[in-house]
């Protein structure tokens, strides 16, 4: 067994690491991109939330006053069966904080790490081979980079294509980290 204080090297360097290919892969090669399209007549749907008052948050519509009623309400089933109906998230206003974004995604990547470095600290012992290292971390990294993707798909309604490419992030970042737990592995 690795003491996970052994660790703090390779799980700060996979979340480096992690953060500069997850830069790569948005900024430079943007494949994520096509993702999400324009509202037809945004103008006039952002007038409409900003009318009603719809502040920062997430938003379900048609949506019951009481949640049993969702299921049950024959209004609610008829606003279902007329459409759109959707998951709406709504930013606080101002000009968008890409340095907390940011922040807070390195800090998720050394979240990934930590845990990922726990799993092979708890079961590897010191001096084990590279291999055995990238098949541990490795899987256990792709379980933290991807492991929900696919419930944006079944609950929230997400695109099967953009959780594909998501998968294909977190098989990415999964790599990395476990390459660079391999590599420093004590």
């Amino acid at each position: 067994m690795v003491s996970l204080t052994a660790l703090w090297l390779p799980i700060v360097l996979s979340a480096v690491a992690v953060f500069i290919a997850s830069s790569l892969i948005h900024m430079v090669i943007g494949w994520h991109n096509g993702d999400y399209v324009k509202l037809p007549n945004e103008d006039d749907v952002i007038d409409a939330l900003r009318t009603a008052g719809a502040g920062p948050g997430e938003y379900v519509f048609p949506c019951a006053d009481n949640p049993a009623d969702n299921m049950k309400s024959p209004e609610i089933q008829e606003k279902w069966a007329k459409g759109p109906a959707g998951k709406l998230t709504v930013f606080p206003t101002g000009p968008m904080n890409m340095g907390k974004t940011l922040t807070h995604w390195f800090f998720y990547c050394v979240v990934i790490g930590l845990f990922s470095g726990y799993v092979g600290s708890a079961t590897l012992g010191p001096g084990t081979d590279y291999l055995h290292v990238f098949q541990v971390v490795g899987a256990a990294a792709f379980l933290g980079y991807s492991g929900g993707v696919w419930q944006e798909v079944i609950w929230m309604g997400a695109k099967p294509s953009s959780a594909l490419k998501s998968i294909i992030d977190g098989l990415i970042y999964s790599l990395v980290t476990a390459g660079v737990f391999g590599w420093l592995w004590p």
